[in-house]
C-alpha cells in the first residue's frame, strides 16, 4: 500500500496523530477512536494492522499489552516527495509575506501622517 494510500484515512490519521504525542497501548487508541469515530474495536485493530504494516507504527508486548509507536520513515517518503513541490509554495508564500509587508507599511505611513 502506498503512503498516500495509509494517510487517506481519517482514522490512520488521527492513530498518528495520537501515537505522535507518545506511545500509547492499544486499548487506550481503541477508546480514543472509538469515541471520535464511533467504530469498533476490530475496525481500530484493522487501522493498527494496515500502520503497522506499511510501516507507520511499531508494536510491543508488554505482558498481555500492545504498545504502539510511531515509526516516521514513511513520514519522511511522503516529505521528499512533497519536496518537489515545496518549491512553488515557498516562493508564492515569500511573495504574499512581501505584499502584507507593504500593507502593512502603507497602513503605517497614513497613522503617521
Amino acid at each position: 500500500m502506498h503512503a498516500f494510500d495509509v494517510l487517506g484515512d481519517p482514522v490512520r490519521r488521527r492513530i498518528l496523530e495520537l501515537l505522535a504525542e507518545r506511545r500509547h497501548a492499544s486499548g487506550e487508541v481503541v477508546e480514543v477512536i472509538q469515541a471520535e469515530f464511533g467504530i469498533s474495536q476490530a475496525a481500530v485493530s484493522q487501522h493498527l494492522k494496515v500502520l503497522r504494516e506499511n510501516g507507520f507504527a511499531t508494536v510491543d508486548a508488554d505482558g498481555a499489552r500492545r504498545i504502539y509507536t510511531l515509526d516516521a520513515t514513511p513520514m519522511r517518503q511522503v516529505d521528499d516527495w512533497l519536496g518537489h513541490f515545496r518549491g512553488f509554495w515557498t516562493h508564492k508564500l515569500e511573495s504574499l509575506a512581501t505584499e502584507v509587508s507593504r500593507d502593512r507599511k502603507k497602513k503605517s505611513d497614513r497613522r503617521d501622517a
